[in-house]
This record gives C-alpha cells, sequence and structure tokens, in this order.
C-alpha cells in the first residue's frame, strides 16, 4: 500500500511458491564457447520476449560453469528437447562442466563463433548476445537469432520431466 509520499512502505516479499510451483515450462539446454572452452547447461528459465524483432532471453545460473563461459560468447546456442531425451538432459543438467567434458558424449558441430550445435534435437537456434542483465542468481542473455534447424519429432521436455536431476553445478 502506498502511504502519503506515493512511494510502497517497505514489505516482506510475497510467498510465491504457490505461483512458481504451477510453472511447468519447457526446458531447453544452452551451449557456448569462448577462449577455447565449450559449455553446455539445462536450462528452465527461458522465454521470446519479442516478436519484431524476434528476440530470446535465456537466464543462466552464476553458479554454473556454462555461466561462467557465456559471459565471455558472442553467440550462444539454444536447443529443445523431446521427452525421450531425458539421457541428455541428465548428462546436461547433472552433469558439471567444471569435472566433464559433456562434448565428448555429444554429437555435435560449430556454429556461428564457435558456438556447439548439438544434433538430432527439436529445435535449436543459435543468437548473437545482445545484451547481459543481471537478476539476481541468474543473468539473462538478450539473444538475437542468427540461425536455426528444427530436427526430431515429439513432445518437448518440461520441468516437471526434469525435476529430479540433481544439478551437477555446485549449490550456492
Amino acid at each position: 500500500m502506498a502511504d502519503e509520499s506515493g512511494t510502497r512502505g517497505r514489505q516482506e516479499r510475497p510467498d510465491l511458491d504457490g505461483f512458481f510451483d504451477r510453472l511447468d515450462p519447457d526446458m531447453c539446454v544452452v551451449t557456448a564457447a569462448a577462449s577455447g572452452r565449450r559449455a553446455g547447461c539445462l536450462v528452465g528459465f527461458a522465454s521470446q520476449c519479442s516478436i519484431r524483432p524476434p528476440r530470446f532471453t535465456v537466464w543462466l545460473s552464476k553458479v554454473n560453469h556454462t555461466y561462467r563461459v557465456a559471459r565471455d560468447a558472442r553467440f550462444l546456442a539454444v536447443h529443445l528437447l523431446t521427452r525421450d531425451q531425458r539421457d541428455l538432459a541428465e548428462l546436461l543438467g547433472g552433469e558439471t562442466g567444471d569435472e566433464v567434458d559433456k562434448f565428448a558424449r555429444l554429437t555435435w558441430r560449430e556454429g556461428p563463433g564457435g558456438t556447439p550445435v548439438l544434433e538430432d534435437t527439436a529445435a535449436w537456434f543459435v543468437g548473437a548476445v545482445l545484451r547481459r542483465t543481471d537478476g539476481g542468481d541468474h543473468v539473462g542473455f538478450l539473444l538475437d537469432p542468427v540461425e536455426s534447424g528444427e530436427g526430431r519429432d515429439g513432445s518437448l521436455l518440461r520441468l516437471s520431466d526434469a525435476v529430479t536431476i540433481d544439478a551437477g553445478h555446485p549449490a550456492d
């Protein structure tokens, strides 16, 4: 509620668990390359954010290996997985690039700027990084798509399909 000056008084943050627990977004895999390093991770915070021009934002955890590579990357690739690709989701979400070369177990090719593009995903695009925005424990990467493709058919992997995957990066 606003006080006489028109500003809000100091309030406790609302408990949003009831709201957030109802969300079931599509999961995606983000890959990056910079300074001779490659990285990739499973991401649950991502969305189209503009129609004209087309824009997409992915949010990467600051404790994630992929974030550390993406900070220096000019391009990121975003991939959609199908529900039958849980093994791929477990590799990219349950292992950390700090300890494992995930790309040794993946079929991929180089896209713009050397960005790894995974083969055999439902759909993918590579986007030029336009801006990075600090959102708290995650950083948003605003992407301008420059290349895209489609692949396998099937229902997309959603958060409810991946909720039991233990994150490979250390908890903060």
